[in-house]
């Protein structure tokens, strides 16, 4: 049995910082691109950030360049997404993906999603 699963999430002050933390069971973690996207209440699921199987080489969406940073780690089969610089409009629930062949960037892609893990960010 697959399971992506995310935590790290919370209520944070804008300017704030959270480090999300998502482990995959189940499959071979370092065969995956992974990737992290968002919805916001009301909103699509948006790209966030993701980062290919061999690690480097890592995207992120234009507007949170600079303050969003994917990791992995291949021995405990997790990839991290460090925010920094929180704004309330980064609330949302941060999924946790992970695709077999081809990049993480649009909704369509991955194989396999987490079940999401809360963000608010107090103004």
């Amino acid at each position: 049995q697959v399971q992506l699963v995310e935590s790290g999430g919370g209520l944070v002050q804008a300017g704030g910082s959270l480090r999300l933390s998502c482990v995959l069971s189940g499959r071979t973690f370092s065969l995956y691109n992974m990737g992290w996207f968002r919805q916001a209440p009301g909103k699509e699921r948006e790209f966030v950030a993701s980062i290919p199987w061999r690690g480097g080489s890592e995207d992120y969406a234009d507007s949170l360049k600079g303050r969003f940073a994917i990791s992995r780690d291949n021995a405990k089969n997790a990839v991290y997404l460090q925010m920094n610089s929180l704004k309330p409009e980064d609330t949302a629930v941060y999924y946790c993906a992970a695709s077999l062949v081809g990049s993480v960037q649009t909704v369509s892609a991955p194989d396999y999603w987490g079940q999401g893990t809360q963000v608010t960010v107090s103004s």
